[in-house]
């Protein structure tokens, strides 16, 4: 227990605080500056109206009627916009813009201190399918209100509705809009699609963008040995129309990927020729069919390809005729016949990859056909062997690029015999035979 001296000497030492503290807190309130007292935050005047959005739609300063309409391209339309009656506007001072251009006044009506009409003639499509934006604007260019404008036609039947399956494993279908094919306004395709003798129809559902957009994609594995009947359904605002149904068995459309691991080499020495081969189609190793292909190819500073359509089914090919020393670019592609004993034949597959390979430049002559030298002339005593051999050289030239084994047979024998005949300077009366010799 403390002493009682000890606890008044506390209690004035508690009061000498207290009393400091006060004093502390009186100074600084008589040297904080003053505040100004803070201004009263005033109601917004109606008159002053928030710029409407890029996107269609009305507020409650004014109305604009109809709202988003949706029009046939060349009809007129009259719109009115009303003002609220707690606006203080007058209808004569508003006007009118579409797509943010001002609409001439001549074509405004006062229909009342409070309504402005506008009446727009030979409307022309819409500029975007999200519609072109009319608007009503105050005195000041406040957009007091808005409406969507729909101007476009209905949808044409659409046409050219074509489908392919690649390896026989999946489904794709493209097709044209009828018509001049621009709605001008928001169309909905859709690809419905049935086996034939079922009555219960689907719809695809993968939908492609972009350029691809008239296109639709069936990722599974689609029924063999029964047809389809698949059609496409065009509707927008203003209409709908519907494709001619086509019927098609899978077997017959299908298409494969390109072929693989196309290599082009040279064929020994030889300076006008080079080998392509290359692989079937991976995915298709396990479906009875039989293959055709065809190449094509071209030199490296043309744009011009040449095709080799003798292939067949095998998967080389040995091209004959080409110059010495040039590059060449070659691709090949395949076309499936008869996969599971279908009758009709599949589709090309796309293009393979460019291979690039050229060839030998050994400094040999180069000799080209020259048939106009050929031509049996009056009085000749070789006439008939000239025209033979114009037949010949032109068999031999149209066949030069094929890929069967004759006509590359017969071209070696032709060009061994053609150098050999320029070697020893054989003469068919006084003519080399029918050949021009450029050295390289």
């Amino acid at each position: 227990m403390s002493p009682s001296w000890l606890s008044k000497r506390s209690e004035d030492s508690a009061a000498r605080a207290a009393r400091s503290t006060e004093s502390s807190a009186e100074k600084q309130r008589m040297f904080q500056p003053k505040r100004s007292p803070k201004p009263r935050r005033e109601a917004p005047r109606v008159e002053i109206v928030a710029t409407l959005s890029s996107l269609c739609g009305g507020s409650d300063i004014a109305v604009i009627s109809p709202q988003d309409p949706v029009l046939l391209m060349g009809s007129s339309l009259t719109a009115t916009c009303t003002l609220s009656a707690a606006v203080n506007l007058h209808a004569s001072s508003l006007y009118w813009t579409l797509n943010g251009a001002r609409v001439p006044s001549s074509a405004y009506s006062v229909l009342s201190p409070d309504t402005l009409s506008v009446t727009l003639q030979n409307l022309s499509g819409s500029r975007q399918q999200s519609g072109d934006n009319l608007m009503c604007h105050g005195a000041d260019g406040h957009i007091l209100a808005g409406s969507c404008l729909y101007v476009g036609l209905p949808p044409e039947k659409p046409v050219n509705l074509t489908c392919w399956s690649r390896n026989a494993k999946d489904l794709s279908c493209k097709w044209s809009p009828g018509g001049r094919g621009e709605t001008h306004i928001q169309t909905k395709y859709t690809l419905k699609y049935k086996l034939r003798w079922y009555e219960r129809e689907e719809e695809c559902g993968n939908y492609r963008t972009g350029k691809q957009r008239y296109s639709c994609y069936i990722p599974r594995n689609p029924a063999l040995f029964t047809p389809y009947e698949i059609w496409v359904e065009a509707a927008n605002q203003l209409g709908s129309s519907i494709s001619d149904i086509t019927t098609l068995d899978i077997l017959d459309v299908v298409t494969t990927d390109p072929p693989a691991n196309v290599q082009v080499s040279r064929v020994g020495d030889l300076d006008d020729q080079l080998t392509v081969r290359w692989a079937s189609p991976p995915d298709l190793k396990d479906i009875l069919f039989q293959a055709k292909y065809q190449i094509r190819y071209r030199l490296e500073d043309s744009s011009e390809w040449k095709i080799v359509d003798d292939i067949g089914n095998q998967t080389s090919c040995r091209l004959a005729g080409l110059y010495p020393g040039t590059v060449y670019f070659v691709q090949v592609r395949c076309r499936p016949v008869g996969i599971y004993g279908s009758r009709k034949p599949g589709i090309w597959s796309d293009w393979s990859h460019p291979t690039a390979a050229s060839t030998p430049n050994n400094g040999e002559y180069q000799y080209r056909l020259y048939t106009t030298s050929c031509d049996p002339k009056p009085g000749d005593q070789n006439a008939t062997l000239r025209k033979e051999l114009k037949q010949f050289f032109g068999w031999v030239r149209k066949h030069a690029y094929g890929c069967s084994g004759m006509s590359i047979k017969l071209y070696d024998q032709w060009r061994v015999w053609v150098q050999k005949s320029h070697k020893t300077g054989n003469q068919v009366g006084k003519n080399h035979l029918c050949l021009l010799t450029n050295t390289l």
